[in-house]
């Protein structure tokens, strides 16, 4: 690389010396050659007599100060500094881009046939020269030209204040956002597509126009985005007592985008995988799915738009804060239980792999190189977690205080995750001093909890210890405040009362010190202690429960999440211990008792049928592979599927009557429908694994009306190596290679076959018709679940699968280094594995370290590993 790139540091920010408080844009569209003008309102706010503007990948046409020509510039590839100006003055800049060759889909770019833009985090200079910095907000003005024909829907942000024809077959549509924003914020789109339109009245009577815009011929993939919209915005309101503030809210699902969707003021951009669902191209996981992302997305409208984050070290200010939203309006509308569980997953899986990686960070980043390598699962769902963590301390009363008061300091301001944090404290009065260290502290910190019953004196005591290990980027670490959610239970399945120094006392401790005891009095006989309810802090529990303990917990916990988590880590006990006798060549063991207590949850018809699915899933390899310093990654799969087995034949009889009474008349969204075809394919899974499946999976996919019931069917065939599989892949392929995002779901199962040949099935499957690597849906379906959810694969021990992780991540360097950076991850964590596989791993980190064009994006994470 012939000039390394520099990292930002966090502690360097600085405030403008100008700022931006009007920018006027005009875009006369065409593929190869868009010109953009862009006047903008400058005001000096510091002395200074340079304007340093950001921008790149464009062609710089003509610079005026006061519509007069100004050359007293100096220009690099990343930056135009304009010399000798001063006080408040316009500026005009015209720029030449060309979207039909912008392949990395960051600024104005083609997608299929239309226009789209992405500027978060730093695309805007793409488009033109600016001040692009979130503290820069300005009020944005868009006239978007363009072929009339071609492209009849022309969309900015904001309001429709104006349109027209024009000579030539053009036409002209004019946008009005009178909310000042940050460039990032700033939408553009333009194409010919279907149009779902609808409307909302605000509590206070307005009258909102819903415009949902689609590619030709997917109209009727739209309802139930636009059903999700409107539940997000009525939500908001009773929850939050926020209401939208613009006349219109669009949303536009396109087709080739990076991220998953984008919250530009009133024109949100999505991956139109959020977006496009009916029964017979989508799966319940996409239709809820929808819900959450449409939520997020509107959610940011006051937790990211109307008050924005200072700098991008604060992106857990909104990520997060939204984050914890959508998670509660999903909970809301949904199963509070099942989310909770699938946020946990998350966090236990992926979240503590990234702590223990080369790219650990806090939740704010003290430093970076590249900005999109900090969307991560730390800033996003340990960010959630963190204000979860908030929500728990002050509760929901003073919590929302604390919103208001935020809202109110804050509104049409760029803020800090300091400025967040100081509005719920001085709202609640609650002390948050020490609970501040989780924003500048990375890594899991683990609570090793020892307990003791006295049966003279009718005290039992709880000894708390917190330690956080050292992570790549930090060393030292400090005692933080964790709050620990506790029950102790009766034997009889009570819950007892707790009371310390003779009074009544929260469920909730404080855990502030390095090691704490706690002495529960009037406890009349040994109890059973739940511990971290509903995963009140994002941390790893160390506490010896006996499998009789966790089976207790499984029967008799009140909370849902509780006896989730019993059955989760009964499980674990026998996975790690299976591990153990596979390196050892000894036998794999799962007790009756286990067993038994898994038919007692299948058979339970108190318990909701997505949560009861939700007991059988068994910990992910990827979770697996955190609780080892050196990972066996096939003793790993070799326990899983043992365990799966077992339950598999054990509960054959209940998995079957299970699977043929829930069986549906007809397909409908509802949360108990779901719920009943999530247990009833949960059991399909199992049953595969018995001399039945291949007969059962075979009449599934033959009969089902839905797309839910066509992949359960398909990924039980995938998981159990049925000969069948080929067969309903070939099948699949032939009906739906027309439709790149049904695909997707096909890809997903290429990438994930754990037959020994599956890297030549995938190497195949890339010459496929619906397959392009400038595609970021295909590329994360195919590419993405091989390397991420194909482990043994993956790790075979020729290192053929990270050669080939490795020539795929030199063609993206070059084309989309952002969706290389996100492909890289299992790379990253060598260190858990063999000296073998680390040399091979370290090998392509190395091909791609020696490349003179590296990209940011790489460069940071390579660097890191490598160091």
């Amino acid at each position: 690389m012939s000039q390394q790139p520099q990292a930002k540091f966090r502690s360097d920010y600085q405030s403008p010396e100008f700022t931006i408080s009007d920018i006027d844009l005009v875009f006369d569209l065409d593929d190869t050659k868009t010109f953009v003008s862009a006047t903008s309102k400058v005001q000096q706010l510091k002395q200074s007599t340079d304007l340093l503007l950001e921008g790149e990948g464009m062609i710089l046409v003509s610079v005026k100060v006061n519509d007069v020509d100004h050359s007293d510039y100096t220009q690099s590839d990343t930056q135009l500094t304009l010399h000798n100006v001063s006080g408040d003055f316009t500026l005009t800049i015209v720029t030449e881009l060309n979207p039909q060759e912008n392949t990395a889909l960051e600024g104005l770019y083609k997608s299929g046939d239309g226009f789209c833009t992405q500027c978060e985090a730093e695309g805007f200079r793409r488009i033109t020269y600016y001040m692009d910095r979130p503290d820069v907000l300005a009020r944005f003005t868009t006239k978007v030209i363009a072929d009339k024909e071609a492209y009849p829907h022309l969309l900015s942000n904001g309001n429709r204040i104006n349109h027209g024809d024009l000579e030539g077959g053009k036409h002209f549509v004019h946008w009005q956002d009178p909310f000042p924003k940050p460039a990032y914020l700033f939408a553009l789109v333009a194409g010919n597509f279907d149009v779902l339109t609808d409307t909302y009245k605000t509590k206070s009577g307005r009258d909102v126009s819903l415009e949902i815009y689609v590619d030709q011929g997917n109209l009727d993939r739209t309802p139930h985005a636009m059903t999700s919209l409107i539940n997000s915005m009525k939500w908001d309101e009773d929850r939050f007592d926020l209401e939208y503030d613009l006349d219109i809210y669009m949303i536009v699902a396109v087709d080739f985008f990076n991220m998953g969707a984008m919250e530009n003021k009133g024109l949100n951009v999505f991956n139109s995988k959020f977006v496009l669902a009916k029964q017979e191209t989508a799966t319940d996981t996409d239709y809820l799915g929808i819900e959450a992302v449409i939520g997020h997305e509107y959610f940011h409208n006051w937790t990211g738009n109307r008050v924005t984050c200072r700098d991008w070290f604060q992106l857990s200010l909104k990520e997060g804060l939204t984050v914890f939203r959508d998670q509660e309006f999903s909970s809301d509308l949904g199963s509070r239980s099942v989310n909770r569980i699938n946020n946990v997953r998350t966090m236990r899986g992926p979240q503590f792999a990234e702590d223990a990686s080369p790219m650990a960070h806090p939740i704010r980043p003290e430093k970076v190189i590249e900005m999109n390598n900090f969307y991560t699962l730390t800033v996003y769902e340990k960010g959630s977690e963190v204000i979860r963590m908030m929500h728990t301390l002050l509760g929901e009363v003073n919590f929302q205080k604390g919103m208001k008061l935020y809202f109110e300091r804050h509104d049409g301001t760029a803020a800090t995750c300091e400025d967040f944090v100081l509005a719920m404290e001085n709202a609640s009065g609650v002390d948050l001093t020490q609970f501040r260290r989780w924003y500048s502290q990375s890594g899991t910190p683990v609570l090793s909890v020892i307990s003791e019953y006295h049966q003279d004196t009718q005290e039992y005591t709880l000894t708390v210890k917190q330690n956080t290990p050292a992570t790549e980027d930090q060393a030292d670490k400090l005692p933080l405040h964790i709050p620990l959610d506790i029950e102790l239970y009766a034997q009889d399945g009570s819950a007892i009362e707790l009371r310390c120094n003779n009074k009544e006392v929260n469920n909730v401790l404080n855990i502030t010190e390095e090691k704490q005891t706690f002495v529960f009095q009037q406890v009349s006989e040994k109890p059973v202690v739940s511990l971290l309810r509903e995963f009140s802090a994002p941390v790893k529990l160390d506490y010896a429960y006996t499998d009789a303990e966790l089976i207790f917990l499984m029967v008799n916990a009140k909370n849902d999440f509780a006896r989730w988590d019993a059955g989760q880590m009964l499980l674990a006990n026998y996975i790690r211990a299976n591990i153990g006798h596979v390196q050892n060549n000894e036998a794999l063991v799962l007790p009756e008792a286990v067993v038994d207590a898994f038919r007692g949850v299948l058979l339970n018809t108190d318990l909701e049928h997505a949560y009861i699915a939700e007991m059988f899933v068994l910990p992910s390899h990827n979770e697996i592979t955190g609780w080892f310093d050196t990972v066996d990654v096939d003793a790993i799969d070799q326990a899983l599927g043992f365990i799966k087995q077992t339950l598999a034949t054990e509960l054959k009889d209940e998995f079957s009557a299970t699977y043929h009474s829930l069986k549906q008349s007809s397909y409908s969204v509802d949360h108990d429908a779901i719920g009943k075809r999530a247990l009833r394919n949960c059991a399909l899974m199992y049953l595969a694994k018995t001399p039945v499946g291949e007969q059962l999976v075979k009449a599934q996919y033959d009969s089902a009306d839905n797309m839910t019931d066509t992949m359960a069917a398909m990924v039980s065939a995938n998981a159990a190596e049925l000969s069948i599989r080929e067969t309903l892949m070939n099948d699949f392929s032939e009906k739906w290679s027309h439709d790149g995002l049904v695909m997707d779901k096909w890809f997903i199962l290429q990438g994930s076959n754990p037959s020994v040949a599956a890297l030549s099935t995938i190497k195949a499957t890339m010459s496929h018709q619906a397959f392009s690597l400038k595609n970021p849906n295909r590329t994360r379906s195919l590419i993405g679940s091989f390397a991420a959810n194909n482990a043994v694969n993956f790790h075979a021990k020729s290192g053929e699968g990270y050669a080939f992780l490795g020539e795929v991540l030199l063609e993206l360097n070059e084309s989309n280094p952002q969706v290389a950076s996100r492909l890289i991850d299992p790379l990253l964590k060598f260190k858990k594995y063999d000296h073998d596989r680390q040399d091979l791993m370290k090998a392509q980190l190395q091909r791609l370290a020696d490349l003179d064009n590296l990209a940011k994006d790489l460069f940071e994470k390579v660097n890191k590993a490598l160091a």
